[in-house]
C-alpha cells in the first residue's frame, strides 16, 4: 500500500513536471534516435542529429509543439532530400510559430494524435511539406517509419510511397484570420489578394499537403504558388504517395473510409502562379462555408499545371460573410496559356447563398479551363443569398474582356435542381467565344426566382460582346421549368447566338405559373436586349445585331402551360433561328405558346411533329411573326389530329414583308379554321399588314384502302392434302373447303360459275365388311301428259298415259359404298 502511494506521488510529480517542461520547451526528443534539441529562450528550438540514411534524415519526438512567436529549426545538411519527423508521445502538436529547414529538403511531420496550426504558424522550407496524422510512412523497399511504435526504427534510404492511416487517428486544424480576396462586381474582373496574407506557405513549385482523419480550416490559409495543395481526410487504409516530382501525387484507392474537410471563416486554399498550380481535396464531406475559397489563377504564358480536383461524398458551398465574395471553387486565367480545369466528383453537390464553381478567362487571350461536375445522386443549386442578392449560386464558365475562349461545361447527375435564381452558364463578356454546355441528367428542374433580383433559375449560353456563344446540349428523362425557370441560348451583341438542343426520353413541361417578377418560364434561342449596366460597361448597342440560334426539342410529351413558351426570336436587327419540335403529343394550355419572331430581320421557320396529337386550348398560340420589312417564318406541322379550342390560333404574319406559309399535314383538324384575319375564334392565318399574305395549305391524309388486304392464291389447293380422309363420328373430324370465288384475277379471265363439288378421294381403305343400305328418299308423284282415255265401271271417263321410268338422285354414303340409283315407275 505504501509502495503504491509513493508511485502515485512520483507519477503526479512527473506529470506536473512534464506539463511545466512542455509549456517552456515543447520540442522534446523521445530518445529512440540520436536527435538533440537546444533552445536559448524556450521559444526557439534548434534540432540537430537524427539518423541519416542516404538522402533521408529521421527524427523522433515525444512532443513537437512551437509556441506563438517561436520556431523549430531543423539544422540539416544541405544535401538532405527528405526529413522525417515523428511524434510518439500521444499528444497533439500545437504549432503557432515558424518551422524551417536548410536547403531544399522536404519535411514530413507525423503525429497520429493530431496537428493544430495556429494563426501565426508559418513555414520556411526549401522543399515540400506534408503534415499527417498517419501511423506510419511506407517506403519502396518495404520498410516503415512508424509514429505508433516508439522503438528504434529500421531506417531506409528508399523513397516514401505511402501513408498508413490508423483506425482512429487525430485530425488536422489550421486556424487563421482568413482572406481579404474580393472580385469586381458580377465577377467582371479577376480576384485580387493581399500578397502579405498570413498562412502556411511553401516555395513556388512545391507541395503543401495535409493528410488526417478530419481537416478543418477555420480562417486557415494554405498557399503553394505554382505548386500543389493536397487535403486528404480518412482513416483505416493507405494513401499512396509519389514524390518523384516537386508536385506530389496522392492516390486514395486503398483508403475506403473517408472523413470530412471543412473550410470556414473565409478560409483560402490557393495554388495560383505562373504557371497556375493544382489542388486536390479528397474527403467524405467537403464543405466550403463563410466565403471560403479554393482557387488557382493562371498568370503567365505557360499552361496551368493541373487545376482543381474534388472527390467527395458531399460537396457543399454555402454562406457568405458581409463584404466578401461567396464561397467559391475558382480557376481564373490571367495569362496567355491554358487555364486550369475544375473537376468535381461526388454523390451529392449543393451550392447556396451565392456559392459557385467557376472557370474563367481575362485579358491576355488564354483559354479558360473546362469545368466538369459529376454527381452520382443529385446536384442542388439554390441561387438566393440574403447578404448579397446579386450573387446567384451556380456553375459557370465565363469569358471576360480580352480573354480567350471560355471553357466547356459538363454536368452529369441523376437529379439536377436549380432553385431561386440559380445559374448554369457559359457567357461571353468580351472574350474570344464561349464554351459548350453539355448536361446529362435523369431529371432536371428549374424553379423559382432570386428574391432580390427577380431573375429566374437559368441554364444559358450568352454572348454580350466579342466571340459567339456555343451550343447547349441537354439529355434528360424529364425536364420541368416552373415559376420563371429558363433555358436560353442568346446574343446581346454583334455575334451570333449558339444553338440549343434538348432531348428528353419521357417529358418536357414548361409551366409559367408562380412567376412573380421576371418573365414566364421558357425555352428560348434569341437575340435579346443587354442589361443596362452591361451596356454602359462594354459600350453595347441598345439592340443586338447578331442572329439568334436554332432550337431543337425532342420528347415523347411536350406540355406548355400558363403563359410559358418555347421561342426562337430576335428583338434586334438579326434573324430569328429555326425552331424544331418532335414529340408524340404536344399540348399548349392557358396561353402556352410556341413562336418565332423578329423585329427587323427574317422570321424563323418552325417545324412541328406530333405523332399522336397537337392540342391548343385557352388562348394558346403557335406563331411565326416578322416585324418591319422582314418576312414571316414558315410553319410546317405534321400531326394526325390537331385540335384548337377556346380562341387558340396558328399564325404566320408580317408587317411590311411577306406573310409566312403554313403547311399542315393531318388526318383531321378540329376547331381551327382558316381565316384572313384573327378573330375571337380558333384561327389559322398567314397574312401581312402591308405586304403579301402567305399561303395556308392543309394536306388531309386518310386510311389506305389497300392496307390490311391479303392476296389469295390463283390456283385452288390440292383437296387431297387439305381434307382428312374419313368422317368418323366422335373422332373430331373436320371438313374444310378452300378455293376462290368472286371476281377473276385479271380482266382477261372469264367469269366462271362455281362448279358442283365431286368427291374424288379413294375411300376403299375405310370401307366396312358390310355395305350399308342407304335410306331411300320419298319420291314425289310425277305429272305426265295423257295419251288416251278409258271409261270406268261407273261410267266416268279417265285420262291415261303409258308407264315411264324416272331416274332418282344418286345417294353418297360416308362409308365409301358405291352410289345407288333408284327407279320409280309411274
Amino acid at each position: 500500500m505504501k509502495t503504491q502511494s509513493i508511485v502515485s506521488v512520483l507519477g503526479l510529480l512527473a506529470g506536473i513536471l512534464s506539463r511545466i517542461d512542455g509549456a517552456s520547451a515543447q520540442v522534446i526528443p523521445d530518445g529512440s534516435l540520436p536527435t538533440t534539441v537546444t533552445s536559448s529562450n524556450a521559444r526557439d528550438f534548434t534540432i540537430d542529429g537524427g539518423t541519416r540514411s542516404g538522402g533521408n534524415l529521421f527524427h523522433s519526438f515525444s512532443q513537437f509543439s512551437v509556441p506563438t512567436g517561436g520556431s523549430a529549426f531543423f539544422n540539416n545538411a544541405l544535401d538532405v532530400q527528405n526529413i522525417f519527423a515523428r511524434v510518439t508521445g500521444g499528444t497533439a502538436s500545437n504549432i503557432d510559430g515558424l518551422i524551417k529547414a536548410n536547403g531544399t529538403a522536404n519535411l514530413f511531420l507525423l503525429n497520429p494524435s493530431g496537428i493544430l496550426f495556429g494563426p501565426n504558424a508559418s513555414l520556411n522550407l526549401g522543399g515540400s511539406f506534408l503534415g499527417t496524422t498517419a501511423a506510419s510512412v511506407q517506403f519502396a523497399d518495404g520498410t516503415t517509419f512508424s509514429a505508433v511504435n516508439s522503438g528504434t526504427p529500421l531506417l531506409t534510404m528508399s523513397a516514401p510511397i505511402g501513408l498508413q492511416m490508423g483506425t482512429n487517428p487525430g485530425n488536422i486544424q489550421v486556424n487563421g484570420a482568413g482572406h481579404t480576396l474580393k472580385h469586381a462586381p458580377s465577377f467582371l474582373g479577376p480576384a485580387t489578394r493581399d500578397p502579405s496574407i498570413k498562412g502556411l506557405r511553401v516555395q513556388p513549385g512545391n507541395t503543401l499537403a495535409l493528410i488526417g482523419n478530419g481537416i478543418q480550416l477555420p480562417g486557415g490559409v494554405l498557399l503553394a504558388e505554382s505548386g500543389h495543395v493536397e487535403l486528404g481526410s480518412g482513416h483505416a487504409g493507405t494513401v499512396a504517395l509519389d514524390t518523384t516530382t516537386s508536385r506530389w501525387n496522392f492516390d486514395y484507392t486503398s483508403l475506403p473510409t473517408l472523413a470530412d474537410i471543412r473550410l470556414s471563416q473565409a478560409a483560402l486554399v490557393d495554388a495560383s502562379g505562373n504557371p497556375g498550380g493544382s489542388i486536390q481535396l479528397q474527403g467524405q464531406a467537403v464543405q466550403l462555408r463563410d466565403s471560403s475559397i479554393v482557387m488557382v489563377q493562371q498568370r503567365g504564358s505557360q499552361n496551368a499545371l493541373g487545376g482543381i480536383q474534388v472527390n467527395a461524398d458531399l460537396l457543399e458551398l454555402s454562406s457568405v460573410l458581409p463584404n466578401r465574395d461567396p464561397s467559391l471553387i475558382l480557376s481564373e486565367n490571367l495569362g496567355s496559356g491554358q487555364g486550369g480545369n475544375i473537376e468535381v466528383t461526388a454523390r451529392q453537390i449543393a451550392a447556396r447563398d451565392g456559392g459557385r464553381l467557376i472557370t474563367t478567362t481575362f485579358r491576355n487571350g488564354g483559354a479558360g479551363g473546362n469545368l466538369t461536375v459529376n454527381a452520382t445522386e443529385s446536384i442542388d443549386l439554390n441561387g438566393y443569398s440574403p447578404l448579397d442578392v446579386a450573387a446567384s449560386s451556380g456553375i459557370a464558365t465565363p469569358s471576360n474582356a480580352g480573354g480567350g475562349k471560355g471553357g466547356d461545361l459538363i454536368v452529369n447527375a441523376p437529379d439536377l435542381m436549380l432553385r431561386e435564381g440559380a445559374v448554369i452558364s457559359s457567357s461571353v463578356l468580351g472574350g474570344q467565344g464561349g464554351g459548350t454546355v453539355n448536361i446529362n441528367a435523369e431529371q432536371i428542374s428549374l424553379m423559382g426566382e432570386n428574391k432580390g433580383t427577380g431573375v429566374g433559375s437559368v441554364i444559358a449560353t450568352t454572348s454580350f460582346w466579342g466571340g459567339a456563344s456555343k451550343t447547349i446540349n441537354i439529355q434528360t428523362g424529364r425536364l420541368l421549368l416552373k415559376a420563371g425557370g429558363v433555358i436560353s441560348a442568346s446574343t446581346s451583341g454583334s455575334s451570333n447566338a449558339g444553338s440549343l438542343t434538348i432531348k428528353a426520353s419521357e417529358s418536357i413541361e414548361i409551366d409559367g405559373a408562380g412567376s412573380v417578377i421576371s418573365e414566364r418560364s421558357r425555352i428560348i434561342a434569341s437575340g435579346q436586349n443587354p442589361p443596362g449596366r452591361l451596356q454602359q460597361i462594354f459600350g453595347l448597342p441598345p439592340l443586338p445585331s447578331g442572329n439568334a440560334g436554332n432550337l431543337s426539342i425532342t420528347a415523347p410529351s411536350i406540355q406548355v402551360r400558363n403563359q410559358g413558351y418555347i421561342a426562337a426570336e430576335n428583338v434586334g436587327s438579326g434573324n430569328a433561328g429555326r425552331l424544331t419540335l418532335n414529340a408524340n403529343e404536344i399540348v399548349l394550355d392557358q396561353q402556352g405558346q410556341i413562336k418565332t419572331s423578329t423585329i427587323v430581320g427574317q422570321g424563323g421557320n418552325m417545324a412541328i411533329t406530333a405523332r399522336d396529337i397537337l392540342l391548343l386550348r385557352h388562348n394558346s398560340l403557335i406563331s411565326a411573326k416578322a416585324g418591319g420589312k422582314g418576312n414571316g417564318g414558315n410553319i410546317t406541322i405534321f400531326s394526325p389530329i390537331i385540335i384548337g379550342l377556346e380562341n387558340s390560333d396558328i399564325i404566320a404574319n408580317a408587317v411590311k414583308g411577306r406573310g409566312g406559309n403554313i403547311n399542315i399535314t393531318t388526318q383531321g383538324i378540329l376547331g381551327l379554321k382558316y381565316r384572313d384575319r384573327l378573330t375571337p375564334e380558333n384561327d389559322i392565318t398567314a397574312s401581312s399588314e402591308f405586304g403579301v399574305s402567305g399561303n395556308v395549305q392543309v394536306n388531309t391524309i386518310g386510311t389506305d384502302p389497300n392496307a390490311g388486304l391479303t392476296e389469295l392464291p390463283v390456283n385452288v389447293a390440292d383437296a387431297s392434302q387439305q381434307i382428312a380422309t374419313g368422317c368418323s363420328t366422335t373422332q373430331g373430324s373436320q371438313f374444310v373447303a378452300t378455293g376462290r370465288g368472286g371476281l377473276p384475277q385479271n380482266p382477261n379471265q372469264q367469269v366462271m360459275r362455281d362448279r358442283t363439288w365431286n368427291d374424288v378421294r379413294d375411300l376403299s381403305a375405310y370401307r366396312g365388311s358390310q355395305s350399308p343400305v342407304a335410306a331411300s328418299p320419298t319420291t314425289p308423284s310425277t305429272l305426265v301428259q295423257a295419251v288416251g282415255f278409258q271409261r270406268n265401271a261407273d261410267g266416268s271417263v279417265e285420262l291415261i298415259a303409258s308407264p315411264a321410268a324416272v331416274p332418282s338422285v344418286s345417294v353418297a354414303t360416308c362409308s365409301g359404298a358405291a352410289p345407288q340409283t333408284l327407279l320409280t315407275k309411274i
